[in-house]
């Protein structure tokens, strides 16, 4: 943050930016006391949502809503010093020159040329010439601009031989008969499950363009194109249970209950796969699944026919899977990796509700929890033998000696107490907890797979409710989609488009594999853009 100069009236910073008239100096002391104040209030409140123990309870969206009403009400000091002091301005315009890094390559770039009014030389009036110029650049933005495509098939007669007519035949369309393009309908698709615009919004948009489309004639779009685009879905959810490792999680949402005036409560699981952190071959990826319940079947279901490392929470639906009587079609041997960070949050929960009273067994865990992740980041993007070598030497002694020590605190602890909860967790947790040190491919937790959880909750808090248990599956698959685009860096709306326009085109079902987001047919094209999600 700047450091706030102020400039009295009558006086400028270049010579003494002090008034010699009392009365003066009085009024520029209380407004630069009075701006000081604001700024070291600002701070004060940024340092608290950022890093108090409050924001604990603010989940990373909240967060950044915080954080940049904050900087708003900064920026608007900064600008107020700028216009009262024009060396502070200079220095400002400068810093920014030099961060504000450069535009991508890939935008238009539209050039103004400012010419001098004079082109003629003040001095004997000959013709000046261009020795030089200055550029700079600055983001522009073209808003919403909706166009109508006129498709016109002329039709070709011989004049000589009778009953002779050509013409191109009809391209296909996603909806037949129907007004939008598959690039209109990519758009509504990605605002609704990427930006999480509900349709009633969507069509309070159109309507300021003068145009009347109800919020159920988009519906009916999105309906169309889920029909198109299931096939996708399911080889998506196919070639992830083809890993050898997944993520899974479960979250609730409201859906409409028919006949009931009411909602009820639905479950949106979901399996991950993320190797990035030890440079695995296999791209991220996620999908998934509605579910009226919250189930062992349901987890079941989800998983049917993965063999592999599950990483879960210690939700006991994800423990049937290891009991061969309730296995069902799982493929074959299943192992469950178990999370750190749920485990830690108890203690985090523990410590919080005991302030400001000491909580020294809670905080002594959560120490020790804190040395094995800083043991994990320094690992992370090295690849799986590199990682458990680093394990094995550095956090197994750690490992070992926590799990002692939790079982000699039990000793001292009531058996009812909640910290002895949590180390009962820990420890009836402990060998899926301690998978991670032997297998570089595991993660200390499932945070990849609770990241993918969040667009899920946004488009839930915006939509208030799914409408029925198929437009929650509807839901399920086409974020699954988007999220997975967004995962590999691919622009979700560019992807739909260019992916329903091939699939009405009957695309063979034998290369659905080219269409995925990860495909390297999308890798790098020009309409797509490299913001990967980091690792």
């Amino acid at each position: 943050m700047s450091e706030p100069v102020i400039t009295a009236p009558g006086a400028s910073p270049e010579n003494d930016p002090l008034p010699d008239d009392p009365a003066a100096l009085r009024v520029f002391a209380a407004a630069l006391l009075e701006r000081c104040n604001k700024l070291e209030r600002l701070l004060k409140l940024a340092n608290s949502v950022q890093f108090g123990k409050s924001s604990e309870k603010l989940s990373p969206d909240q967060l950044q809503l915080a954080l940049e009403d904050i900087e708003q009400a900064v920026a608007e000091v900064q600008a107020e010093e700028d216009k009262l002091d024009k060396a502070m301005r200079e220095r400002r315009t400068t810093e920014r020159r030099a961060n504000r890094g450069h535009l991508p390559k890939h935008l238009p770039r539209i050039v103004e040329t400012l010419m001098p009014e004079a082109t003629q030389c003040p001095c004997c009036a000959g013709m000046l010439v261009e020795i030089g110029a200055d550029e700079s650049e600055r983001l522009d933005v073209i808003p919403a601009k909706f166009q109508v495509i006129v498709t016109r098939r002329p039709k070709l007669a011989c004049r000589t031989c009778v009953g002779t007519v050509l013409q191109h035949p009809a391209p296909e369309r996603l909806i037949k008969g129907g007004l939008p393009t598959e690039r209109l309908v990519a758009h509504v698709i990605d605002a609704k499950y990427h930006w999480h615009l509900p349709l009633y919004r969507q069509a309070q948009m159109f309507a300021t363009h003068g145009l009347a489309i109800d919020r159920s004639t988009l519906a009916f779009w999105i309906g169309y194109a889920a029909q198109e685009l299931r096939p996708l879905y399911r080889l998506l959810r196919a070639r992830l249970l083809q890993s050898s490792k997944l993520c899974v999680d479960e979250t609730t949402a409201p859906v409409l209950d028919p006949g009931k005036g009411k909602t009820k409560i639905g479950y949106f699981w979901a399996i991950s796969r993320d190797d990035r952190p030890w440079n695995g071959p296999e791209p991220p990826g996620v999908a998934y699944a509605y579910a009226p319940g919250r189930g062992a079947v349901h987890g079941l279901k989800l998983l049917d026919g993965f063999a592999g490392v599950v990483h879960c929470d210690g939700y006991g639906a994800y423990k049937t899977m290891v009991k061969p009587e309730r296995a069902g079609n799982l493929a074959g041997d299943v192992r469950l990796a178990f999370c750190w960070a749920h485990l830690r949050r108890q203690f985090v929960k523990i410590e919080r509700t005991a302030a400001p009273a000491p909580a020294p067994v809670a905080h002594e865990a959560l120490v020790r929890i804190g040395q094995l992740y800083r043991i994990e980041q320094a690992l992370r993007g090295r690849d799986a033998d590199e990682r458990r070598a680093g394990r094995q030497r550095l956090a197994v002694p750690l490992v070992e000696a926590l799990k002692a020590w939790f079982e000699d605190q039990l000793k001292f602890l009531s058996a009812k107490s909640d910290t002895a909860g949590a180390i009962r967790y820990g420890l009836n947790h402990w060998d899926g907890l301690a998978m991670f040190l032997d297998d570089g491919r595991i993660e200390m937790d499932t945070n990849a797979v609770e990241r993918a959880m969040r667009p899920i909750k946004l488009t839930a808090k915006n939509a208030l409710f799914a409408g029925c248990d198929d437009g929650a599956e509807h839901w399920a698959m086409l974020a699954s989609l988007i999220e997975t685009c967004k995962l590999n860096g691919v622009n979700a709306e560019a992807w739909l488009a260019d992916v329903l326009t091939k699939l009405v085109n009957v695309w063979p079902l034998s290369r659905l594999d080219e269409l995925l987001p990860w495909s390297p047919a999308y890798a790098g094209a020009a309409i797509f853009h490299p913001a990967t999600r980091a690792a």
